[in-house]
């Protein structure tokens, strides 16, 4: 098995995955401006191991990509196994993630994602499920806390099987994606196990991933929400680790930015990359003078010319 896990230099900056966000082009222009390794939106390992065709769409990746890590989601051990198998065989990636922090209330109802927490046994068998049908390393995300079953409690119940890596958002169940990091649950989880463990949750500037790093003496980072308004996040953070300082984007290299990320998602997809391109657009320019009028035409863009005219007259 080649683990890339092993050989990625540390510390590492992941492109956390988000469902409807970790697109093919916005992983692209995260790798273009510095991230280590990037992660596919969730896909079903149920579709999947019925060889979904829109299921596998979601998961087509370029080579500059790499890295390239699929994530999967379910609640059913049986399906884990053949939807590894098809992935490693059709999509050959770099790893397969397995997604237990997902606290999306559809999601979590139907037993799957941060739900799984609280089943652990059925969280074991799963991950053993995915090994049994891949020879990529098989890594898993989860959170600080769900309920009474703590990121530590849980990796504890797991730390025999052989997981490539973990990622921990700080932050647990009840709180989603606002309030205070748990830093000492990643730093617990950190020191159980001897496998890299990344930080994620709550990371938009790079004094952000450095209070992170240093908190939980983490081996990297994942940053997800914080990579939608500046992609160049991660080329901030490593200039800031390294020196102390970094460069902020004026508008105008904002602009040629998003103008390098809408020539991806068209070489991706076509006119179709042009209209999920519209989402990415209106993250781009948010809090700028007259951002409301310059959404609205940002929301209505259906091809390249139509981007440049908007943004040229901003």
């Amino acid at each position: 098995m080649k683990n890339f896990w092993k050989k990625i230099k540390k510390p590492i900056l992941a492109l956390a995955p988000m469902a409807g966000y970790t697109t093919s082009s916005f992983r692209q222009i995260c790798k273009y401006h510095g991230a280590d390794v990037v992660y596919s939106e969730l896909a079903s390992a149920t579709a999947l191991s019925f060889q979904g065709k829109r299921t596998l769409e979601l998961l087509e990746f370029e080579r500059s990509e790499q890295p390239f890590v699929v994530q999967l989601f379910g609640n059913d051990p049986k399906y884990f196994s053949s939807a590894a198998e098809f992935v490693s065989e059709k999509i050959r990636p770099d790893g397969i993630d397995i997604n237990m922090g997902c606290p999306a209330k559809k999601v979590f109802s139907s037993g799957s994602g941060a739900a799984l927490m609280n089943k652990p046994e059925v969280a074991r068998e799963i991950i053993k499920e995915t090994l049994r049908g891949t020879n990529l390393p098989v890594s898993i995300k989860i959170r600080a806390k769900v309920g009474k079953m703590t990121a530590y409690k849980f990796i504890k119940k797991l730390n025999d099987l052989p997981i490539a890596a973990i990622m921990v958002h700080g932050r647990s169940l009840k709180q989603g994606f606002a309030g205070e990091i748990n830093y000492e649950q990643i730093k617990k989880v950190m020191n159980l196990v001897d496998i890299p463990v990344l930080a994620n949750g709550g990371i938009n500037s790079p004094e952000d991933a450095r209070r992170m790093l240093q908190r939980t003496g983490a081996d990297g980072i994942g940053i997800a929400r914080g990579a939608l308004t500046k992609p160049w996040l991660f080329s901030q953070t490593k200039e800031f680790l390294k020196t102390g300082e970094y460069q902020e984007f004026e508008l105008e290299e904002i602009k040629k930015a998003s103008l390098v990320h809408a020539e991806m998602a068209y070489k991706s997809m076509g006119k179709h990359g042009i209209i999920q391109m519209r989402k990415y657009l209106l993250w781009y320019f948010r809090g700028f003078e007259n951002a409301k009028e310059i959404r609205k035409e940002l929301v209505q863009v259906e091809s390249m010319g139509d981007i440049k005219r908007v943004l040229k007259g901003i």
